[in-house]
């Protein structure tokens, strides 16, 4: 009995080590707190074509509208071609993302310029962008648009809007 004591005392000892210094407590994910949701709860939205107020995320909280230039629109088409044809198309028909004929008329100018410049943050907590991505599986691409250049898009939807 005297040996399955002095047994059992090294094995006890080794077991508590085990369970003691076993896997350290999970730290908190960095990603997952940048997910969570703010702390005021917005609605779903259930209607993506319907018009909706909201200004999104990002760096764009009021933008005072001009007169559409027609530079911009140019230079906005240049960008439109090079970087958001593959997934958009200018009428109404969907590709990869919504058609972008009258996005001018449902969204508001921060929440466009915001989608264009800040698309995963948008995707991951804006209600409106979630409802998109719901919808079209697949969450638009960061394009590493300037602002300029984001206005420059903004004035050419609006002028394909007035089209």
């Amino acid at each position: 009995m005297k040996n399955s004591i002095k047994c059992s005392i090294p094995l006890a000892a080794c077991l508590f080590l085990i369970f003691a210094c076993g896997s350290p407590a999970p730290r908190e994910n960095k990603q997952s707190a940048v997910n969570e949701t703010p702390s005021v709860q917005q609605p779903a939205v259930t209607d993506i074509k319907a018009k909706n107020d909201s200004k999104g995320i990002g760096k764009f909280s009021s933008f005072t509208g001009k007169p559409i230039d027609p530079e911009n629109v140019q230079k906005g088409q240049a960008v439109f071609l090079s970087k958001c044809v593959t997934c958009h198309t200018l009428n109404t028909n969907a590709l990869i993302g919504p058609g972008l004929k009258g996005v001018t008329k449902i969204r508001t100018p921060e929440w466009i310029l915001n989608i264009i410049t800040n698309p995963e943050e948008m995707s991951r907590i804006d209600p409106l962008a979630k409802a998109l991505l719901k919808e079209y599986k697949a969450v638009m691409p960061y394009q590493a648009i300037s602002e300029e250049e984001a206005v420059q898009i903004f004035d050419f939807l609006r002028q394909n809007d007035i089209d």
